[in-house]
């Protein structure tokens, strides 16, 4: 089921991972967004995030925002972080008799290289191809002529919203029977770079409040949340059924 958030939307799903499931059984290449308050602020005056977002296969409610919202118009769906969807196809890919090659390519070399040993530890059947975020235009021809000889069935792009999301759409044909997703700092988590928000934190939907005190910088990105917050109570009582 399709439910717009402003000019987006989001799919509800009872089990988002056993969607990827089938959609990797069955080889039905897919690009998954994590939707937040933040993207979808930026959609709505961003044309072409916008129209990434619609050419989507699957958008998740990634943000707490984004689960308000929904609550708004009477959805009570639960909240679906990016990072626990990744880790839960990369646990089912793991565990299979199947051996995949997956991509990771984001962050700095050495962040990135610390995100997939962690993952080879893990699952030695995983064969991961790591490009770190920085490389040249030169070693970028190198990647995408590695991913169309490669075929890998997963491919983790950490660069940044809407650097990603705009990296996916526009090569995702190189790899038709892969499921693409954009997973953010993800791999910074992974490499424990960084930490996850504790338990209390992400089940309270206080996760930005953890990442602000944390990194008290990104205070001018915060500023979205309450910009989100007003446009969703003002767009439901202009479209009240």
């Amino acid at each position: 089921m399709k439910v717009s958030v402003f000019n987006s939307f989001v799919d509800l799903l009872p089990n988002y991972t056993e969607w990827l499931g089938q959609r990797l059984e069955t080889e039905k290449g897919s690009h998954i967004i994590t939707l937040n308050a933040e993207m979808a602020m930026l959609a709505r005056k961003n044309e072409l995030l916008a129209q990434t977002l619609k050419n989507a296969d699957l958008i998740v409610p990634d943000g707490a925002g984004i689960v308000f919202y929904l609550r708004l118009f009477g959805y009570q769906q639960q909240r679906c972080p990016g990072i626990e969807l990744a880790e839960s196809i990369l646990q089912r890919v793991g565990e299979s008799e199947k051996p995949y090659s997956i991509y990771f390519y984001g962050a700095t070399k050495e962040v990135v290289t610390k995100a997939s040993q962690k993952w080879s530890q893990q699952f030695p059947s995983l064969k991961i191809t790591v490009y770190d975020g920085y490389i040249s235009s030169e070693e970028e021809q190198d990647l995408l002529k590695n991913l169309e000889r490669d075929q890998p069935s997963l491919i983790f792009i950490g660069l940044g919203v809407p650097r990603q999301e705009f990296w996916i759409e526009k090569y995702r044909h190189l790899c038709p029977k892969a499921l693409w997703m954009g997973i953010g700092g993800s791999f910074d988590i992974w490499s424990g770079t960084k930490i996850r928000a504790p338990e209390f934190f992400r089940n309270n939907h206080l996760e930005w409040l953890y990442r602000l005190y944390k990194e008290p910088y990104r205070w001018y990105r915060m500023l979205v949340l309450p910009q989100f917050f007003f446009a969703s109570l003002i767009y439901r009582l202009s479209n009240k059924s």
